[in-house]
């Protein structure tokens, strides 16, 4: 399927971090979306509140990039066999993450427990990062 025919299918909407999504499934305890990231987009650094889950359905690999409460830099890859560490990743509440795309593009969904809400979602500033982990400059100026 092409990622025009992709995007319109699934009904994705830009999100604010970067990328294509939509909410599938929610309820007090969890939600689910679609997220999907080309070869072109990047998912922003950001942080939740609350645990997260990435799955992978298709495409290539979701790289994450992943900055922990110690300040600790690390990647995995989320995508298929052999190209990849695993299907899935779990990243804990407070981690600082975004992700790149190897491939044309990569579809995963998202899930959020207990359930998603903006109120627990924080974008990457800049500047606050890059002054909070100034040894980790180069991924910082990528992924914001």
């Amino acid at each position: 399927m092409s990622l025009p025919a992709l995007v319109d299918t699934l009904q994705l909407l830009p999100h604010p971090e970067g990328g294509f999504y939509r909410e599938y499934f929610r309820t007090d305890a969890v939600t689910s979306i679609w997220f999907l990231l080309t070869s072109t987009d990047v998912s922003h650094f950001h942080r939740l509140a609350k645990d997260e889950i990435w799955y992978w359905h298709e495409g290539g690999v979701a790289v994450m990039h992943m900055i922990d409460a110690d300040g600790v830099y690390s990647t995995t890859r989320v995508g298929p066999p052999g190209l990849a560490d695993s299907y899935v990743r779990v990243l804990p509440a407070g981690t600082w993450f975004g992700a790149t795309c190897e491939g044309d593009h990569v579809l995963v969904s998202a899930m959020v427990a207990p359930a998603f809400t903006f109120a627990d979602f924080e974008l990457a500033d800049r500047e606050s990062l890059l002054e909070a982990y100034p040894q980790h400059a180069e991924i910082i100026r990528m992924l914001t």
